[in-house]
């Protein structure tokens, strides 16, 4: 791994694996509610992003590609046989960047809340300027939280991790994403996406609305299915857990068909 080694958490044994990704200002740890409601012996795979969390000291550069590249080598060094990408916002970007290589043993890509391949109009310079400063306290985290992030209240546990994660980033990781990655458009590679591709939008979302996800994303993917969660705001792996697990049990059921 170019200047250090990301920690990467493993765990199970039945496949196909779940390889996760986080979203912008997540960790590992974002995942543990899904995790604990898959069944017993999943295989999974996930870690924290360069730049963030327990990676927060590797070098940049932090951009998509970089990602990207990590998230082949996490899975070149962790997987044997068939996976499935599961990314988040962020996370889901970078996973279709992986998704369009094609690396052997994908069997599936599953984007949760992701930030789509082509941005809308809405990310101006001005949106993006704004975004930038979303983690630069706690106090700012808890505005991002209580009114962009969530559409319900999280568990006092999961939202002290949420806070926790938000602020643990290189300054220069934490301004990569809002600066420069959301507006990059990536439709020529999603387009090379020829894996099953199912994506969780949420009801609420008020940063990947549906109907984002559905103009801005499923033109590029046209085999994607998509599926809007209830209530849920786009923090959904934390928001509504059980609901993405049942997704990802139901994706893996309909793969292995």
């Amino acid at each position: 791994m170019a200047g250090g080694s990301l920690e990467v958490r493993v765990g199970g044994d039945t496949g196909p694996t779940l390889v996760f990704a986080h979203y912008w200002g997540g960790s590992a740890d974002t995942w543990n509610g899904v995790i604990g409601h898959l069944p017993p012996g999943q295989a999974t795979v996930r870690f924290d992003q360069r730049g963030w969390g327990t990676s927060r000291a590797l070098p940049g550069p932090y951009h998509l590609d970089q990602l990207a590249d990590d998230l082949v080598r996490v899975i070149e060094a962790r997987v044997s046989g068939p996976f499935v990408l599961v990314g988040h916002s962020m996370g889901g970007k970078a996973s279709q960047l992986v998704a369009a290589r094609r690396p052997v043993g994908l069997a599936g890509l599953v984007l949760v809340a992701p930030a789509p391949p082509q941005p809308p109009a809405m990310v101006t310079e001005e949106y993006r300027q704004g975004l930038s400063h979303a983690y630069d306290s706690a106090e700012t985290v808890a505005h991002a939280l209580d009114h962009v992030l969530t559409a319900t209240p999280l568990p006092e546990t999961v939202r002290a991790t949420a806070e926790r994660d938000s602020l643990a980033a290189d300054a220069e990781a934490r301004q990569e994403w809002p600066l420069h990655g959301i507006a990059r458009d990536i439709t020529d590679a999603a387009r090379r996406i020829q894996v099953p591709v199912t994506v969780l939008a949420a009801e609420n979302d008020a940063v990947e609305p549906p109907h984002i996800v559905r103009e801005h994303l499923l033109p590029h993917i046209p085999h994607a299915t998509l599926t809007t969660v209830p209530d849920a705001g786009h923090l959904l792996p934390a928001e509504a857990p059980g609901a993405v697990a049942k997704a990802l049990g139901d994706f893996l059921t309909a793969i292995q068909r």
